[in-house]
């Protein structure tokens, strides 16, 4: 596995120098760091849209995004609607096998990135998180690492189709793991 840090602008042409055989995209923000609704768009699904378009078009079999919880074309909601239509238009892109990862809240360390509500959230998910069973289960807060985890074990597996992973599934995939660890 290779990681490569480019602007987007050069994504294309690195993409066909690279050849990836699959394709891993976390790329996401916030309203508050978009600024708008259409800044938040281009980043969360023209930009994931035209790295997988890339991505295809040099060859890659294999797409996993990182969407999230509630994440719905239809919904009223313009956060989970954006996330929704990119799920929706990655599945049309023929990929071989596309696995679509939804967390919670996401803890983890942030940097310098200082969003108080988030904040607040990751420091009470811990109890919130033990209230959230059965149907409910999937809005629970999702370690970062243990995300990645997630994402790896399912590497691991290369059946064709379309999967959508939630919260209760990433345990599941992240020990899926240990054998080769």
């Amino acid at each position: 596995m290779s990681v490569h840090v480019a602007e987007p602008e050069t994504w294309k042409s690195l993409i066909e120098e690279i050849r990836p055989e699959t394709a891993i995209s976390a790329l996401g923000t916030t309203m508050r760091k978009a600024g708008s609704e259409a800044v938040f768009r281009t980043v969360d699904y023209e930009m994931v849209l035209a790295f997988a378009l890339a991505a295809r078009a040099a060859g890659a079999h294999r797409m996993v995004t990182v969407s999230s919880v509630g994440a719905a074309a239809a919904s009223s909601n313009f956060y989970l609607r954006i996330k929704g239509e990119m799920e929706r238009d990655l599945r049309s892109l023929g990929f071989h096998r596309l696995d679509v990862f939804r967390p919670g809240l996401l803890r983890g360390e942030r940097g310098t990135d200082r969003r108080l509500a988030e904040r607040i959230g990751i420091l009470v998910s811990p109890v919130v998180d033990l209230f959230l069973q059965g149907p409910f289960a999937r809005y629970a807060s999702t370690p970062a690492a243990g995300l990645a985890e997630a994402v790896a074990g399912a590497l691991l597996d290369d059946r064709p189709g379309a999967f959508v992973w939630e919260n209760p599934h990433f345990f599941w995939l992240a020990d899926e793991l240990w054998p080769y660890l």
